[in-house]
């Protein structure tokens, strides 16, 4: 079996290796990686969002600087085509060429307005409409130039102001309209911006929370593992070999469990060797002691005084106790080997109860004990001879911790495909501090009477593990008052099973 066991560990010892190299060393580096994972795509998107909102307000920042300065410089080319409009006019009027220095002054910062005008990042249409503002006021100051000296003459070309101003207010609507146009792609880039936001956020946050559970399941799925392996030695069942994936430090914590569980599995058995060596051992001499007090008992050795017949009836019956608690000892060494087969068949448990009731007739009749029976037949699928072991175990045990004269009740039922029996001594009960102990092997509660020879603490054990192995239970139910009320389940036989 340990060969086997080995084999398996070494074979899984290969599967983790390679298991080892894909999996993070510890687990804290699995849960920082878990942490790296279901945080990377949100950071991810709130710096998506940061781009994209930077960039939509830096283009803002461009669009409203371009946009006052485009109407600053409107203004100003309406307010110097005034100013020339309206030195030419005085011009004509006073007839006094000194008067056009103020023209000429309103045309160079007009040249210098439209030249700025001209570096910025303007429309095709705003550019067409500046350079034909530019080339109606070039026409209208090379004329002016031209009849300077001549005041009169002015008069053909105040007209063309009228048209001059008309084309920059031209200019001026359309820089607005195009302005409006760029606060409505504005707008658009922004609702963009949103929406690509929301429909990350929508689609990143069931990744993270997906990510996030498939961490949880892996980082819970070791300690799990540790958790059943711990409880299942807890529980004595050591032939399962513990296995924990996971991380490194995990994986190495499992074969520490793994190792602890074949040294208990190995301690169990030899303790379980040495149970049936000692009891074979001392079964043979006790066998002969039990004779030999049989054999004074009867008189074969002679006739016996009073006394001396006191003395051998109590070796007689003290080495029947002996026997009893030797034959606990092998049946319970059996089970632990597992050799404690079933052999089934069909058997009344009433029959079982009235031969277990002759057999302890003696000890009942000398401490004066009642029993209160009420059996009605029921048929069972069992193991005859275990069956009676249970039932002699807990009348034994009814009828030791029973005072004397006191009242034993027993009755059985049925109920959906169960039998059940239940046995109630006139004894102190069991102590609240024993009760999740009772059924262990070898423990004794704390209310134990003296005798010549204390029992092994095996005897209930023995019974519910005799119980189990029938598909039934053994339990301790709760007693309103004085006694032991012990439970017993067994399957009942169907009586429409083919046999």
């Amino acid at each position: 079996m340990f060969a086997r066991v080995e084999a398996g560990r070494q074979d899984s010892g290969g599967v983790s290796f390679s298991r080892l190299r894909r999996d993070p060393k510890s687990f804290l580096k699995l849960i920082l990686l878990g942490f790296a994972l279901v945080g990377l795509p949100l950071i991810i998107a709130l710096i998506n969002s940061a781009f994209s909102i930077d960039r939509l307000a830096d283009q803002s920042r461009k669009a409203v600087y371009q946009a006052a300065q485009i109407a600053h410089s409107s203004r100003a080319l309406a307010d110097e085509i005034a100013t020339m409009e309206r030195a030419v006019r005085q011009t004509h009027i006073l007839g006094d060429p000194s008067l056009l220095d103020n023209y000429f002054r309103a045309h160079v910062k007009f040249e210098v307005m439209a030249a700025s005008l001209s570096e910025l990042s303007l429309h095709v249409e705003q550019k067409d409409l500046l350079m034909q503002l530019q080339a109606a006021e070039a026409l209208i100051f090379e004329k002016v130039s031209a009849v300077r000296q001549s005041p009169a003459e002015l008069n053909d070309l105040i007209g063309n102001f009228a048209l001059l101003r008309d084309s920059a207010r031209t200019f001026f609507s359309v820089g607005y309209t195009l302005i409006e146009r760029e606060v409505d792609e504005m707008q658009d880039m922004a609702g963009y911006a949103r929406f690509t936001v929301g429909w990350q956020l929508l689609a990143l946050i069931p990744f993270a929370i997906l990510l996030a559970f498939f961490f949880s399941v892996r980082i819970a799925r070791p300690i799990r593992q540790i958790d059943e392996a711990i409880r299942n030695m807890g529980q004595g069942e050591l032939y399962k070999a513990i296995r924990v994936d996971g991380p490194q430090d995990l994986v190495y914590f499992g074969e520490r469990l793994d190792w602890m569980r074949r040294r208990l599995l190995k301690l169990e058995e030899q303790k379980t060797r040495f149970l049936q060596h000692v009891s074979h051992e001392l079964k043979t001499p006790l066998t002969a002691m039990r004779e030999g007090a049989d054999l004074l008992v009867e008189g074969v050795a002679g006739e016996l005084t009073e006394e001396q017949q006191r003395i051998a009836r109590i070796l007689h019956s003290n080495s029947m106790q002996l026997q009893r608690r030797i034959e606990d000892l092998l049946s319970y060494s059996a089970l632990q080997a597992e050799k404690a087969a079933l052999v089934r068949h069909e058997a009344d448990l009433t029959q079982i109860l009235e031969s277990v009731l002759h057999d302890q007739n003696l000890i009942i009749m000398s401490k004066g004990l009642k029993i209160d029976l009420s059996c009605p037949t029921l048929i069972l699928d069992c193991d005859e001879q275990k069956i009676k072991v249970i039932v002699d175990n807990l009348l034994s045990n009814a009828v030791k911790f029973s005072p004397p004269g006191g009242c034993i009740r027993i009755w059985t039922s049925k109920t959906t495909g169960m039998a059940q029996l239940d046995i109630v001594d006139a004894g102190l009960g069991v102590d609240e501090s024993d009760r999740e102990k009772v059924f262990e092997p070898f423990y004794q509660g704390r209310r134990v009477l003296d005798s010549h020879v204390r029992g092994t603490g095996l005897g209930l054990s023995i019974a519910r593990e005799y119980a189990l192995a029938h598909g039934g239970d053994i339990e301790l139910v709760p007693q309103v008052g004085l006694g032991a009320h012990f439970r017993v389940t067994i399957p009942v036989c169907d009586p429409e099973a083919p046999s």
